[in-house]
């Protein structure tokens, strides 16, 4: 993005930044609130006019009819099969919403809005000239940077993952939730050549979002996937607003049925200095279960991953296959097998991360 092109240190991989020297410095620095991350893989949808609520509703899986001016949320569109098509997040100044969605994404979305539109009183754009800049909130980063506030209220999206929205359904049977600490945000910068560092790039972000279990578009979607199967029904789905595309799926298969694949995170050994890519499949034995769908070098617990498995995989020690290596990963899971409506099943405790500094094959 031109917005970034002064930034010093930048390393890029086509037109994402990826580090500034040292993913690893950066993670910390962005986790502890002090690093801001340009994000240049992300692109930013405005939709104006007086049924822009009302309409969004309508047509997507979130109730957003009483979003409030600086309210943030999340949507995901489907298909009438139920297959998530499209996911952004979402924030509402009082007179425009504003989608933060994937660079892969946004233009299709855009179209896709713009063909809905109908009669509602409601006008879509794609701002191309938005700088998008993320950061933990409470920090250091968030005190040096200014958002662009073009209806008065500062445009800064906080992601909702951090804790199971209003009529959304968590599937993690797990006690301390990584995401509870994940307070990351994204805001609309007013100038971006103005914005001091220190910085993070792309791979420090990932690394981060893997640790908190966080589906993307980008990474987890494929043209199967279903909310249950990622646990996106927590902060992107309301189970209980009215009619849209794709509801009786979303409705039969939380209430009665299980989804085909889970959504599992792996702790990969690091012996053999080799990190899956997505695709990379996954092993129990000699039968292939799944694959991966996101991996990352984090600061604190070494090499991680996604993963999403068919729901008949065991539940243990997996290998993923990545280059001709065979890598052993310890399980820890995400989305039951019986995922559905699984209200009082009693909460495991999470598996605690390891010291830092500490050897990750110590523990193995």
């Amino acid at each position: 993005m031109v917005a970034f092109d002064a930034l010093p240190g930048a390393v890029r991989d086509g037109g994402v930044i990826t580090h500034f020297g040292n993913p690893l410095i950066e993670q910390r620095s962005l986790a502890t609130g002090l690093a801001l991350a340009p994000l240049t893989d992300r692109t930013l949808i405005e939709v104006a006019g007086e049924d822009r609520l009302s309409w969004l509703d309508s047509i997507t899986s979130q109730s957003l009819v009483r979003l409030q001016p600086g309210d943030s949320t999340e949507l995901l569109v489907l298909d009438p099969q139920g297959r998530v098509e499209h996911a952004a997040g979402v924030f509402d100044d009082g007179a425009s919403t504003w989608l933060i969605a994937d660079d892969g994404d946004a233009d299709t979305l855009a179209t896709w809005l713009q063909r809905m539109v109908f009669r509602a009183r409601v006008v879509v754009t794609v701002r191309e000239d938005a700088a998008l800049v993320g950061f933990f909130a409470g920090g250091e980063a968030e005190a040096r940077l200014t958002a662009s506030a073009p209806n008065g209220v500062p445009v800064i999206w906080r992601d909702p993952w951090h804790e199971v929205q209003p009529g959304g359904h968590q599937y993690a049977l797990v006690e301390g939730h990584p995401a509870a600490g994940y307070a990351w945000s994204v805001a609309v910068a007013a100038e971006a050549a103005d914005l001091t560092g220190p910085f993070a790039g792309a791979l420090a972000a990932e690394a981060l979002r893997i640790a908190a279990w966080r589906p993307r578009w980008s990474h987890e979607v494929d043209e199967r996937s279903i909310p249950h199967e990622s646990d996106w029904i927590r902060s992107a789905v309301h189970l209980n607003k009215g009619c849209y595309r794709g509801q009786e799926t979303v409705a039969k298969v939380h209430n009665l049925g299980h989804p085909p694949r889970r959504l599992t995170a792996l702790h990969l050994d690091g012996s053999d200095v080799v990190l899956p890519v997505a695709g990379d499949p996954v092993l129990a034995g000699t039968d292939e279960v799944g694959h991966i769908t996101s991996a990352a070098l984090h600061y604190e617990d070494g090499p991680i991953a996604l993963a999403l498995l068919s729901r008949r995989a065991p539940i243990g020690e997996l290998v993923v296959h990545s280059d001709g290596v065979d890598i052993a990963a310890a399980q820890q899971v995400i989305v039951p097998a019986d995922a559905g409506a699984t209200a009082g099943v009693p909460r495991l405790t999470r598996l605690s991360r390891r010291p830092v500094g500490e050897d990750p094959r110590a523990a193995r």
